[in-house]
């Protein structure tokens, strides 16, 4: 969702942007999909690491990605986000004394116990060219010694997949055909592990969710590794009546229409605090922090934490007046990737 943009403003200015896909996100539904929902080309290569734990899945990737540099030689090399790949790969390229590009850097939860606020941090540090999203990221950047002329704000690259895609979408009352909730409905996504790994936290959410379910249908999406630790705990039962309609991983079209028709959304993602807000529609984050403020100060996102009274009573507001009525942030607009590569162009 962030690479398809730029890929394609890269192509569109001329330059070679061969692909990389480290492997990290390995199942077909959730990765294959995504290239084919937003027609990302074949990438040049695959690495093909799989799962395993953060660190050897860091440092798998470094060494199967060091040869792939060899072999293209590139003026730089772009990284996205703040998953392992981001920091692996970033690693190699500087080591090598080859350009890194961070997009999507400044963003910080404060939170170091998250692995991903690890490898925010650290990429941030050794890039060359640094893009934001929103102005406290910038201000992040600033106040941990990053140079200005490094840092560009840009905008949101999420958003330009978003609204690239927004008309293809798949229709909600399409993919809960037969469901009685197509068409008033909370979207739920959970997937981090302070939230699934955690047998009193998962038994506490899916006490909130039963709450919900009496008031709104439910639809939930469940990653695979989710799917996994709802049976270990023996949850996984509790979410089968009739006000709960549980799917496999959504593709991205299929999840964009499931979120433009929802009521609201209760998510740990980051990138559907995003993307909700861009569409207008409440968000509960349940988790204690954000990397994305700005979803927070001028969106439509609340963060509630796992504490129960706290999610019921936000749900209830948005079910009672509507929730949060939020702004779409400046340079939002679609444009971002363009904005990213007039720059890269300036500079390399």
């Amino acid at each position: 969702m962030k690479v398809g943009p730029i890929i394609a403003a890269l192509t569109a200015a001329g330059m070679r942007a061969p692909l990389v896909h480290t492997g990290q996100h390995y199942d077909e539904a959730m990765s294959g999909q995504l290239f084919q929902d937003l027609g990302l080309p074949t990438p040049d290569v695959n690495l093909e690491v799989g799962s395993g734990s953060h660190a050897w899945q860091t440092g798998e990737i470094m060494q199967r990605f060091e040869p792939v540099l060899d072999r293209f030689a590139p003026d730089a090399v772009l990284v996205v986000g703040d998953v392992n790949s981001t920091i692996a790969c970033a690693l190699v390229a500087v080591k090598k004394s080859i350009k890194v590009i961070h997009v999507e850097a400044g963003l910080r939860s404060g939170d170091r116990s998250m692995p991903e606020e690890i490898n925010r941090v650290l990429t941030d540090q050794i890039s060359d060219l640094l893009f934001t999203t929103e102005p406290q990221a910038t201000d992040n950047l600033r106040r941990e010694g990053i140079a200005d002329d490094k840092v560009h704000l840009v905008g949101n690259v999420m958003i330009d997949s978003l609204m690239k895609n927004l008309d293809r979408a798949r229709p909600a009352a399409e993919i809960l055909s037969g469901f009685h909730g197509n068409r008033d409905f909370a979207l739920v996504t959970l997937h981090r592990p302070s939230n699934v790994d955690d047998p009193a936290v998962l038994t506490r959410l899916v006490d909130c969710l039963c709450v919900i379910g009496r008031q709104v249908p439910v639809v939930f999406p469940i990653h695979p590794r989710t799917r996994q630790r709802f049976q270990d705990v023996g949850l996984l039962a509790r979410l089968g009546g009739p006000a709960f309609r549980l799917l496999p991983p959504a593709g991205y079209l299929e999840m964009l229409g499931l979120l433009r028709a929802a009521r609201l959304v209760i998510t740990d993602s980051g990138g559907l605090q995003e993307e909700s807000t861009a569409l207008g529609v409440p968000c509960l984050t349940v988790r204690d922090n954000t990397e994305r403020p700005i979803t927070i100060s001028e969106g439509t996102n609340t963060l509630v934490g796992t504490d129960s009274d706290a999610i019921i009573r936000s749900f209830q507001d948005v079910i009672m007046h509507g929730g949060k009525v939020g702004r779409v942030p400046p340079l939002w607009d679609g444009h971002a990737a363009e904005r990213i590569v007039t720059v890269i162009e300036r500079r390399l």
